[in-house]
């Protein structure tokens, strides 16, 4: 059955869509899919698909194949250290930024963000979970006054979140990842600009460990020369005063 999509602002629709199917575990890592075929699911013509698969490519969460179609990307091991490298350089600073002058609306915000999270948690609603999860991170850093820093930080995720949905399945819990947000809220509940820095640092360091540690894999044996520098790099980029 088709999905009905208004004729307005197609290729954002269409993208919305996609994007939700990745982040989803709709769409899989690996998996290959055609313009045509998206298409006929959307009941839209070809150009809109083309357009927003090349938003999606932009943002590494697919490849295009010629004359076949696209294909679903999961971040290699470098380019997990790579996105959450930029991750701490955005979110740590423009958290401490949010902390210090946070009004009542951005608690508010945060407060009920972490309660649909916990919410979501009970269900064990995931995908849901992972929404207000992005809501409550775009709150702890929307005080930069920056909406390209929120854009590229949400790009950031959603380049990680086919291997994140994993980690709720064999690393942590959706009530473990809720509970890394609550020093967060705590700072900026007490203005500890410095605290909310931290905690922030702390979560976002140890997802992207988590992320690079299922990504290379559970090996046997020996460590090889390039794991180890990169799991070292990562040790080095993920020091506080790195």
């Amino acid at each position: 059955m088709a999905r009905a999509v208004r004729p307005q602002k197609l290729k954002d629709q269409v993208e919305t869509y996609m994007r939700d199917a990745i982040n989803s575990g709709e769409w899989s890592a690996g998996e290959l899919h055609s313009v045509g075929e998206v298409a006929d699911e959307f009941g839209v013509s070809r150009t809109p698909v083309r357009e927003a698969v090349l938003q999606l490519a932009d943002a590494g969460l697919v490849a295009f194949e010629r004359n076949v179609g696209f294909r679903i990307l999961r971040s290699t091991p470098s380019q997990i250290v790579e996105i959450f490298h930029l991750r701490l350089l955005l979110e740590v600073p423009a958290t401490r930024l949010t902390a210090r002058d946070a009004g009542e609306e951005t608690l508010a915000t945060m407060r009920a963000e972490l309660a649909e999270m916990s919410a979501a948690a009970k269900k064990g609603d995931e995908s849901l979970f992972m929404q207000h999860d992005r809501y409550f991170h775009d709150a702890a850093i929307s005080g930069a006054g920056n909406d390209r820093l929120i854009t590229t930080v949400d790009r950031l995720r959603d380049a990680t979140r086919l291997i994140g949905a994993s980690t709720v399945e064999r690393r942590r819990s959706l009530f473990d990842i809720a509970d890394e947000h609550r020093p967060i809220l705590d700072a900026f509940e007490r203005r500890d600009a410095a605290a909310a820095a931290a905690a922030m640092r702390d979560h976002v360091v140890h997802t992207g460990s988590l992320l690079l540690s299922i990504s290379l894999g559970d090996q046997d044996g020996p460590e090889s020369d390039s794991t180890a520098a990169l799991k070292q790099r990562w040790s080095e980029l993920s020091e506080p005063d790195h």
